[in-house]
């Protein structure tokens, strides 16, 4: 069971019911997973969707992990004789991590500290004496401690050692830490600046050779770009507020007078924000800005992986796939319908007319024999020129030629899952079957790759891996169990993200289907060893069985509610198949006379639903495009061209779009719509087709910039003036990021 405490803080935090949290808890105690609860536990959550159901996981767990640690702090506190009743009371009423270690920091073992020593010297009582500035002159209090036995030889060692200890109290006092805190907060700033001599090794940095700007408001793709250009040695990175405001704030707080002992606190106030809490408060920012950053960058990546995985399948078709080449030719294979390997060729329609004419032929006979309904080919190297050698062919005008996205490709060819897959095919047979795979359906294919080679993430490799994993995780299963898996044709790795199942039970899956053939219904599933009941109730409303003996079990329905729809079926007086194929019986249903204790109106409306299109995929219907025909390589752009492109990437500050041309070119957020556009996400998403605007075009640097408004902004023009731009020194803070190219230098674009 949740404790209280927690439950109250999720409450307040997330706005949620208290059934609603402890019903979600319990289920979480059951093994239930976040698919699961949402999508066949709506009455015990009141219908909560996966994102809060996700947020109580969360949220409980960050709560978790804090009551661990007030149990350490705690018990450190106790064994080391410094709990006192009132700091117990505060410490278990702590609600943030900062307030523990604020509150543990006096106490805290620690390093031998200039005020340790001072202390060790019998310096700490002149320390109280001049710190509680009572108006008496240090310089006379100070001749009492001098002791050259404990290496205090004189007034000026006396007085050192008192303001070392005197800083040591200030840095650990919470008020004082609090306020600082909010300063560098509403206030703190960035610098960034281009260390010496390092102007050419660090170019792509040159946006922050010298950039100032809040680090309350600053991006997580500027926060992430300077950072990385402090860790590879090009920029020195600050975080600070105006250093008088800091200093301020503690005089206020400790400066009570006007004396010499008031002049002598001034100092080891001083002395205390440079050494101590400035360097503190900058750790804790750094760490702040960098959470805050790591937290949008994943966002951005689980959206648009989520937006790439539930893409268009083309579905069922014989497929021929190519992946491209110049001088090593194209690796061509032949798929049937379930994605099986067929037969594999290399062509060489790139070097020379007698070895484009074999090639061709080569094509129209694999065409021909294998009955081709659709070609793909990879969108690297040579892929326009590829496609455009295929037009030319006198092949069906009907089987579309259609460039799929290759991200990954060649990470997945060279991974143990493609060599158990194809141990007797190299590399180029491995990508081209994942590129025609991906065609098929690009969720059954982008599942058996690490998610972060695939290339619509942002600065993935900078933030936390364990979050992004997670939260990557989350995306994947999510989708594979919004759109259910074929448990007669699917892969390890797909039945490895559906729910309650994981690789252990996915591979026994396979080999149990392996050794006695195809399930027949869900009911086998039992059958496997090790798949008990809870992993089949978590499991088996995400698994389909397609054209077997229960019609249901090709569906969404869960086996749990079988009953209820037999029970339909009799009252009827049907068949639970003339209720999956005659819509006008679902209307005779009076759906709340078969609500009882555990089903209500969600799940019966879940049912209908299902019923009315049974397994119906949730993805959109497959839609056909092409490249401007014209338009090769980015030699053929010209500034004011509109041009068909699919999105590859969204990111804080804009769009990726493939327009063809072997290099994605830049929607910057403001060209993205007519009107402001806050977060690009909200308008545009990943494959999504575009027409867009070319607005510039720089062909050294391989930049693209591109529009999407109806009445682009007179563009510059080619080439000149863009060198004339890229030559002007880079410019002071600005709440403005005025080059639409800048964030894509940081190394935005790692792709596998």
């Amino acid at each position: 069971m949740i404790a209280d405490h927690h439950l109250e803080i999720i409450k307040n935090e997330l706005g949620l019911k208290e059934d609603q949290i402890q019903a979600v808890t319990q289920l979480f105690d059951e093994g239930a997973t976040v698919p699961f609860i949402s999508r066949y536990r709506k009455e015990a959550t009141g219908s909560l969707d996966e994102v809060a159901v996700s947020a109580i996981r969360d949220l409980l767990s960050q709560l978790v992990e804090l009551d661990k640690r007030r149990a350490f702090i705690l018990n450190s506190l106790e064994k080391n004789n410094h709990l006192s009743v009132e700091l117990k009371k505060q410490v278990e009423s702590a609600q943030t991590l900062t307030e523990l270690e604020d509150l543990y920091l006096p106490y805290k073992p620690k390093r031998r500290t200039r005020a340790m020593i001072a202390r060790e010297k019998g310096l700490e009582r002149l320390a109280i004496m001049i710190f509680e500035q009572n108006g008496e002159d240090p310089l006379e209090q100070s001749y009492a401690f001098i002791d050259p036995d404990k290496n205090v030889n004189n007034s000026e060692e006396a007085l050192a050692g008192a303001r070392d200890i005197i800083a040591e109290i200030i840095n650990e006092d919470q008020i004082a830490r609090s306020r600082l805190r909010q300063l560098y907060i509403g206030q703190g700033i960035f610098k960034s600046q281009v260390l010496k001599d390092m102007e050419e090794t660090g170019v792509k940095y040159k946006d922050y050779f010298k950039w100032e700007e809040s680090a309350g408001t600053a991006p997580s793709h500027r926060i992430l770009a300077m950072r990385r250009g402090e860790k590879e040695d090009i920029l020195n990175l600050s975080i600070a507020p105006p250093r008088n405001k800091a200093v301020s704030i503690l005089e206020d707080l400790f400066i009570k007078g006007d004396g010499q002992d008031a002049a002598m606190v001034k100092i080891a106030v001083d002395d205390c924000y440079k050494r101590l809490l400035s360097r503190s408060m900058e750790t804790e920012m750094r760490l702040l800005t960098k959470e805050r950053a790591d937290d949008q960058a994943i966002q951005v990546f689980s959206a648009n992986l989520r937006q790439l995985l539930l893409s268009p399948p083309l579905s069922a078709k014989r497929i021929l796939a190519i992946d491209p080449g110049f001088k090593s030719g194209c690796k061509v294979v032949c798929l049937d319908r379930q994605g099986k390997l067929l037969t594999n060729e290399t062509i060489y329609p790139h070097s020379g007319k007698s070895r484009a004419t074999a090639a061709g032929k080569t094509l129209e006979t694999l065409i021909k024999q294998f009955k081709i309904e659709a070609i793909a080919i990879g969108n690297g190297t040579a892929g326009r020129e590829t496609e455009f050698f295929l037009k030319q062919l006198k092949v069906d005008s009907k089987i579309p030629i259609l460039l799929v996205n290759e991200s990954g490709a060649s990470i997945y060819s060279a991974s143990k899952v493609a060599r158990d897959e194809f141990p007797d095919h190299d590399l180029t047979v491995r990508g081209s079957v994942s590129i025609g795979r991906r065609l098929m359906d690009p969720l059954a294919e982008l599942v058996k790759i690490d998610p972060k080679s695939i290339g619509v993430g942002q600065y993935q490799h900078d933030v936390d891996q364990t979050r992004l994993k997670s939260a990557l995780d989350d995306t994947v299963m999510s989708c594979v169990n919004k759109v259910g898996v074929e448990v007669n044709q699917a892969s390890v790795q797909l039945l490895t993200y559906v729910s309650g199942l994981g690789p252990r039970l996915a591979k026994k899956i396979i080999s149990f289907r392996n050794e006695n053939g195809a399930f027949s219904c869900r009911e086998d599933l039992k059958k496997v060893p090790r798949l008990g009941p809870k992993a089949f109730e978590q499991a088996a409303g995400f698994l389909r069985i397609k054209n077997k003996n229960n019609p249901l079990d090709a569906s969404a329905v869960h086996p749990e509610s079988y009953s209820i729809i037999n029970k339909m079926a009799k009252d009827l007086k049907c068949t639970v198949t003339d209720l999956l194929n005659k819509p006008e019986l679902l209307k005779k249903i009076e759906i709340t006379s078969y609500i009882t204790d555990t089903v209500g109106l969600p799940t019966l409306k879940d049912i209908l639903d299902e019923l009315a299109r049974p397994g119906r995929d949730p993805r959109q219907e497959f839609e056909y495009f092409s490249f401007a025909e014209e338009v090769e390589s980015i030699k053929d752009l010209e500034v004011g061209m509109k041009l068909p492109g699919i999105i590859t990437n969204v990111t804080a500050f804009g769009a990726f779009v493939d327009i063809g041309v072997h290099q994605d070119g830049l929607i910057h957020v403001s060209q993205l719509a007519d009107r402001f556009v806050k977060n690009p996400a909200d308008i545009i998403k990943v494959q999504q087709k575009v027409k867009v605007t070319v607005l510039s075009v720089d062909e050294p640097r391989k930049r693209i910039s591109l529009s999407m408004k109806t009445n682009p902004a007179a563009p510059q023009k080619k080439n000149k003036k863009i060198r004339q731009r890229a030559e002007k020194p880079a410019k002071k803070a600005s709440n403005h990021f005025n080059s639409p190219f800048a964030e894509a230098l940081q190394g935005f674009k790692e792709r596998g």
